[in-house]
């Protein structure tokens, strides 16, 4: 074993695949809450009216979360607070980044990648969209995925801090933001992952060049998703990636 002592495994939960009903154009991974499984975002992946693409629905791993006292349920990295501003797991948002990564190195080339999420869902996503931007993992391994489209609901961004300035000092890390769709919406009446966090992670993703963003807020919404939301969600994707009838 020597040094891979030192580091975490990670199991996986099952993986739900919702297939297109329709031409296959699209493939988005769609990423969970804290504490929830692919299962449930499946079925109602599955009921909406975007028959050309193909959902991948993935499980995060059971572990130890501090924000519940270490108490263990299934999360995509541990975390303290759902904020912007508390420490980062880096080693276990770069093993979720690389298992969502792997789920989409396998699909056609004539199709295009995305990730989207819900809350944790939702930062696992966005800290993709960065790791897509920069070329690279936290731990400095190449990022392999070309995403085409990013979708958070209800979340935030991990790994804010320093963003900019790495992004910055390479003229590929710029463009590939600055050419990346993002959407991102939010409740002003969350009382999990306060409104205020994701306005925050929109602004900082803004100052740091991912220019073709889309912040959308849901007056007196809390931590959920709306029909009228996911109707947004279908039009920013249908428009996005170029998808035939949507019906």
């Amino acid at each position: 074993m020597g040094s891979r002592t030192a580091r975490r495994s990670f199991d996986f939960g099952r993986t739900h695949v919702v297939r297109p009903k329709g031409k296959h154009q699209a493939t988005i991974v769609w990423l969970h809450g804290l504490g929830d499984n692919g299962s449930s975002w499946s079925q109602l992946l599955e009921s909406l009216p975007l028959p050309n693409i193909k959902w991948i629905c993935p499980t995060a791993p059971t572990r130890p979360v501090a924000i519940f006292g270490g108490f263990p349920c299934t999360a995509w990295f541990d975390v303290g607070e759902f904020s912007e501003d508390g420490p980062d797991d880096w080693e276990g948002l770069d093993a979720s980044a690389a298992h969502i990564a792997n789920l989409l190195s396998t699909e056609p080339s004539d199709v295009k990648v995305g990730i989207g999420g819900f809350s944790m869902g939702a930062a696992m996503a966005l800290y993709s969209a960065t790791s897509c931007a920069l070329g690279r993992y936290g731990n400095g391994n190449p990022y392999p995925i070309n995403l085409r489209v990013v979708v958070g609901l209800s979340g935030w961004l991990p790994g804010s801090r320093g963003l900019r300035n790495k992004i910055e000092v390479s003229h590929e890390a710029a463009r590939r933001a600055a050419s990346l769709p993002i959407l991102l919406t939010h409740g002003t009446c969350d009382d999990v992952v306060p409104y205020k966090f994701g306005e925050k992670s929109a602004h900082s993703l803004s100052i740091a060049g991912f220019r073709y963003l889309t912040f959308k807020t849901y007056e007196g919404i809390g931590h959920y998703t709306v029909p009228k939301e996911m109707d947004e969600v279908c039009n920013w994707l249908t428009a996005r990636l170029g998808l035939e009838g949507s019906r």
